[in-house]
């Protein structure tokens, strides 16, 4: 495994590269917590190691990481339907929509049709690498 990530965006253009290494991560519905009294939205995901992916240096493989939103105000959803901890979401992309400066709104977009709305006193947001998936080191898994 290549060296843990840790990225943090605190523009549009940050998020846009937080994003493209989320693309194709997985989320589990019970990953996803929204702490109002905290304006923190924390999402555990399983995302692909596109790193070593790119570089052609092995098969596919997943990893373990957080994603972090702080001062959130808010937090929407749709088509998630947190009464079905199990669900399996797929996280196509993320998006910053530009409101009264400095803040907005983060989208968090996700295969059929899900979406998290987070409106931002401004924008900050982390993801962290937290290890290799579940299923043991080195194991190959498919995207």
């Amino acid at each position: 495994m290549n060296a843990p990530l840790k990225l943090i965006a605190l523009d549009a253009d940050d998020l846009a590269v937080i994003s493209a290494h989320v693309q194709a991560a997985r989320v589990q519905t019970s990953d996803i917590i929204w702490r109002q009294d905290e304006k923190r939205l924390v999402i555990g995901l399983n995302r692909l190691d596109w790193e070593q992916t790119l570089a052609g240096e092995a098969e596919p493989q997943r990893l373990i990481a957080a994603l972090r939103f702080d001062r959130v105000l808010a937090c929407k959803s749709r088509n998630i339907d947190p009464k079905s901890p199990e669900s399996l979401l797929e996280l196509v992309g993320i998006e910053f929509c530009p409101g009264d400066e400095p803040g907005g709104s983060a989208l968090l977009l996700f295969s059929h049709g899900g979406a998290l709305r987070l409106d931002v006193e401004c924008l900050e947001c982390e993801l962290t690498d937290l290890g290799q998936d579940d299923l043991g080191a080195g194991q190959v898994v498919t995207p």
